[in-house]
């Protein structure tokens, strides 16, 4: 099949640009601390995909310490880029202080929105259509020699089209005449349909040349359709980000997309092997948003390939087929039987293989991993985003787990004050270290940061490498809101050292408890690295 610049599109390469820790962060509720930002680049980069916009260096200071701090990063697969806007009306490209930010961040990749709606140029930027040009052409072109890609996003441009069709095509024509290197059409309202679209992007193909992309918001539930008839349209370049994140109803889902473009329409994207980390990324990305995770979402929910009716089982267990549009597996989800003895049998089994452990066998050290693990899971633990954690699971389950220290007490008070002051928190621990008791206590900015303070000066005499370690977030979620403060919690701890940073999970009644169970993994996981290290050095 030739798509209509004569490309085969069983070779065609459609490049993913995700813009998750930008546009994906407009999105309410949504936010990413730094160290988020740092461990989601990695991962992100892990899965194949192309490019990756961290964030705009010249809007706030968190994204310029992210760029300098990416600057020490080694990205195996994917480019980063920085996003920013024109120049100001006016002005001049070389005297800008956003591209100055821009050129400072050290990313290799500028994505540079532009206006190409004239309703926007005057309502917006209050400024002349020329002028809007001269500032899309100026910028693109000041940019060009120092970047190793300029890509130009025209904003609002299926909107734009349709009110002055000529002005948005000069918009364009601005740009690739500067020089950028790929033309991104964006849908900024998110409202338009899959057959305006494709009618306009064969209508933009008789005018430009430059490789195209395409950016579309999920207003009108056809960010996912929209992104797909692009592609079939001829467009390389796919924009979105992971869960469909985004301001208001969100942006194109990477995570439905991507699985689309490789096993549905036979195109290559990211790597087919790594397909089958899809779940797990979209898990992980939903952690440290904080966000629960979507239980229908296509392809990666809990849900995708839940089967219930007896029928379905039925005919699913002789032919999966019969009620599955892909192989579960394909994606690394797994197929669950909601009702029956085989339900219980089948989920077994896939969640084995989710965590790397052969069932097959049935052997009787995997059988006490899962029993453990199934227990911790009807209890509300999850391990995605908390690695750390499920492995000191299997450690344990295993019989080769080593306690560097066994907790004999703790107590934590929160004291209101008289005077101007807030609430002052005070944690006593009392734990066993190499056959010695150790009893202190210590202050914190809050409850759980008195407990890390005090735990951290009973064992730092012991390990004094606990000095390296630094907690990096701390986040919290009630599992049953309807209980209200009585609800279970489960609290995700994100740690860190010079070497790597790492997740560990803890639940419980008790928003303490949970945290304690939390930063203790931390603290034994950064004993158990450094002891390995030592161990192979």
């Amino acid at each position: 099949m030739l798509g209509p610049r004569g490309e085969r599109n069983l070779r065609r390469l459609i490049k993913i640009y995700d813009t998750t820790l930008r546009d994906g962060t407009q999105g309410e509720g949504v936010s990413f601390s730094m160290e988020d930002k740092v461990r989601l680049t990695s991962r992100l980069d892990a899965l194949g995909i192309h490019y990756i916009e961290g964030g705009w260096p010249g809007s706030n200071p968190k994204d310029l310490r992210f760029f300098r701090r990416m600057q020490d990063v080694n990205l195996k697969h994917a480019k980063l880029a920085a996003f920013s806007m024109t120049r100001r009306a006016g002005g001049a490209a070389a005297n800008d202080a956003n591209m100055q930010a821009l050129v400072e961040a050290g990313a290799p990749v500028a994505t540079i929105v532009g206006k190409s709606w004239d309703f926007h140029v005057a309502a917006a930027l209050d400024t002349t259509l020329d002028e809007n040009l001269a500032m899309i052409e100026d910028t693109i072109a000041y940019l060009r020699p120092r970047m190793d890609e300029v890509i130009f996003d025209a904003e609002h441009f299926f909107d734009g089209f349709r009110a002055n069709r000529e002005y948005a095509l000069a918009t364009l024509r601005a740009a690739e005449t500067a020089g950028a290197h790929w033309l991104v059409l964006c849908d900024t309202n998110g409202g338009t349909l899959p057959h305006e679209l494709t009618a306009i992007l064969r209508e933009v193909t008789r005018h430009v040349k430059t490789p195209l992309g395409i950016h579309v918001h999920n207003d009108a539930e056809c960010a996912v359709a929209n992104s797909l008839a692009a592609v079939s349209e001829g467009v390389s370049q796919v924009q979105g980000t992971i869960n469909g994140y985004g301001e208001r109803c969100g942006n194109a889902n990477l995570i439905s997309i991507i699985p689309t473009l490789v096993l549905k329409m036979g195109l290559d994207c990211v790597p087919a092997s790594k397909l089958k980390e899809l779940r797990d990324a979209s898990r992980f990305v939903s952690e440290l948003a904080n966000r629960k995770p979507w239980d229908a979402q296509p392809y990666v929910g809990d849900s995708a390939f839940a089967h219930k009716g007896g029928m379905h089982v039925s005919a699913v267990v002789k032919h999966p087929e019969t009620y599955e549009h892909v192989d579960p597996g394909a994606v690394g989800n797994h197929r669950r039987v909601l009702v029956s003895e085989l339900a219980g049998k089948s989920n077994i089994l896939w969640k084995a293989r989710e965590y790397g452990i052969d069932l097959d066998r049935d052997t009787p050290d995997s059988r006490r991993i899962l029993d453990r693990l199934k227990q911790l899971e009807d209890e509300g633990f999850q391990f995605e985003g908390a690695e750390a954690s499920f492995e000191l699971l299997m450690e344990r389950a295993l019989g080769r787990y080593r306690a560097y220290f066994e907790l004999d007490a703790y107590r934590v008070i929160v004291e209101e004050q008289s005077g101007d002051g807030g609430p002052v928190a005070e944690a006593t621990v009392r734990v066993r270290v190499k056959g010695m008791l150790e009893h202190t206590a210590a202050a914190g900015n809050g409850p759980v940061n008195a407990l890390d303070h005090a735990l951290r000066k009973a064992l730092e005499e012991f390990y004094p490498n606990l000095k390296e370690m630094r907690l990096l977030d701390y986040k919290v979620r009630i599992l049953d809101e309807s209980k209200g403060t009585a609800a279970k919690t489960r609290v995700l701890i994100t740690s860190g050292d010079a070497q790597e940073t790492w997740g560990t999970v803890g639940v419980a009644d008790n928003i303490i408890e949970a945290s304690w169970l939390a930063l203790v993994d931390s603290v034994e996981y950064k004993l158990r690295a450094d002891e390995r290290r030592r161990a192979s050095a």
